[in-house]
C-alpha cells in the first residue's frame, strides 16, 4: 500500500524561472506560470502549502492576443463609491498598465485565499530583456504556443 506523503513548508525546494513573453499568447502564458507559482510541476504537490516556484516574466510588451480581444476584450474596476465603475479595453491595458495586465491574467488563476496572497509575491514582471535576479541563477521555462 502505497502512503500519501505531505511536504513541510520547511521542505521545500524552490527554482527560479524565466520566461520570455515576446511573441506568446496572454492566455498560455498565465496558465503555465499559475502552474508554477502553486507547484503544480512538482510530484511534491500539496494543495495547503506554499510548494511553488518563483517566475520572471520578460517582455511583457510584446504578449499578444488572438482575434478581435484588444478591441472586445473589457477589464472592470469598482472603486465601491456611486459612479465609480471604470472599464478599460485590453488594448489600453497592454499600452499603459503592462505590468498589471500580465498581473491580473496570472492572479485570476491562483486561488483567492491567503495562500494565493503567498503565491502572487512569487511572480515578477518586467517590460524589457532585463531584470534584477540574475544572482538567483534563473532556469528558462519553455512555453508552448
Amino acid at each position: 500500500m502505497r502512503q500519501t506523503t505531505f511536504i513541510k513548508p520547511a521542505e521545500v525546494q524552490r527554482t527560479w524561472y524565466v520566461v520570455d513573453g515576446a511573441g506568446k499568447n496572454l492566455g498560455r502564458i498565465a496558465t503555465e506560470v499559475a502552474s508554477v507559482l502553486r507547484g503544480k510541476n512538482k510530484p511534491t504537490y500539496t494543495p495547503n502549502v506554499d510548494c511553488g516556484d518563483y517566475v520572471i516574466i520578460l517582455n511583457a510588451d510584446k504578449i499578444e492576443l488572438t482575434g478581435n480581444k484588444f478591441e472586445n476584450k473589457k477589464y472592470y474596476s469598482h472603486s465601491m463609491y456611486p459612479g465609480g465603475l471604470r472599464v478599460r479595453t485590453a488594448r489600453t491595458m497592454k499600452d499603459k498598465y503592462t505590468v498589471e495586465w500580465v498581473e491580473k491574467a496570472v492572479y485570476g488563476m491562483l486561488p483567492h485565499t491567503r495562500l494565493g496572497n503567498v503565491q502572487r509575491r512569487h511572480l515578477f514582471v518586467y517590460t524589457g530583456t532585463e531584470h534584477p535576479h540574475a544572482a538567483q541563477k534563473p532556469v528558462e521555462l519553455v512555453i508552448k504556443g
